[in-house]
């Protein structure tokens, strides 16, 4: 009967992990180049019983594992802004910013100008071109960014936005304001990286699925604490009568 709470006790722990994996997503479902991600569960096998004295021996007993999350890396909506200094992320490559932490990946595409004459994202990071931040000059017009991420103005080519790839995209871990770190180097993006200019990659998240997901986790849950409730009364009641027989 304990092995039976025990294993109940799993399969909330992990349903609670799903459930903060959900309203992340929903939290998120208006963020730019937003991806989505799905929680990853294994099942763990008990292979001995705590008692072993018995003449049948114990089944082995089930377990939930928190496995992770994995990220979604499915394209976005595009929509079409008009801004020439927006830019919407084609296929797995990342946008490239500077950070004080360092160097972080991002698919957030809205750009803008800083008072520096710097192209910064939404968040005021330092957008990364080839050779370090694109200065804009003041007096520069017709700004228009390239299929390649090159950055011209009516003074001519001024860089060219960095776009990288990484071997394992779900090692990268979230860091907030929609920013992604890695332990691993990042490669060039080459013909792979391309981008749309005057557009905005739109989140991945897909709101009716993750209120589907979020019905079930709920419902799942309330039925997890029912069995542990009733195995708790049950025990309960055994432990009264065998008091009475005692």
């Amino acid at each position: 009967m304990q092995n039976a709470l025990f294993v109940g006790v799993s399969s909330q722990v992990a349903l609670q992990r799903e459930l903060e994996v959900i309203a992340n997503n929903m939290a998120n479902v208006s963020t730019t180049g937003f991806k989505s991600r799905n929680s990853r569960f294994q099942e763990y096998l008990m292979p001995v019983a705590s008692a072993d004295s018995f003449q049948r021996p114990d089944r082995r007993l089930s377990y939930v594992i928190d496995q992770g999350t994995a990220l979604d890396l499915g394209q976005g909506p595009i929509e079409q802004t008009g801004n020439p200094l927006h830019v919407a992320v084609r296929g797995e490559s990342f946008l490239v910013v500077q950070t004080p932490g360092g160097d972080r990946f991002t698919r957030n595409g809205a750009f803008e100008i800083n008072a520096q004459g710097t192209i910064v994202t939404s968040d005021g990071y330092p957008v990364q071109g080839d050779g370090g931040p694109i200065q804009i000059g003041p007096q520069e017009t017709g700004l228009s960014i390239g299929p390649d991420g090159t950055v011209s103005t009516n003074l001519g080519v001024r860089g060219r936005v960095r776009l990288v790839t990484f071997a394992n995209p779900q090692a990268l871990r979230n860091e907030g304001a929609n920013l992604y770190a890695s332990d691993a180097a990042p490669q060039p993006a080459g013909l792979a990286g391309r981008v749309e200019s005057g557009a905005l990659e739109r989140s991945n998240v897909k709101s009716v699925v993750e209120m589907t997901r979020l019905m079930d986790v709920n419902r799942t849950y309330t039925m997890v604490s029912s069995i542990i409730s009733r195995l708790d009364d049950l025990r309960g009641t055994a432990i009264r009568r065998l008091a009475d027989v005692a």
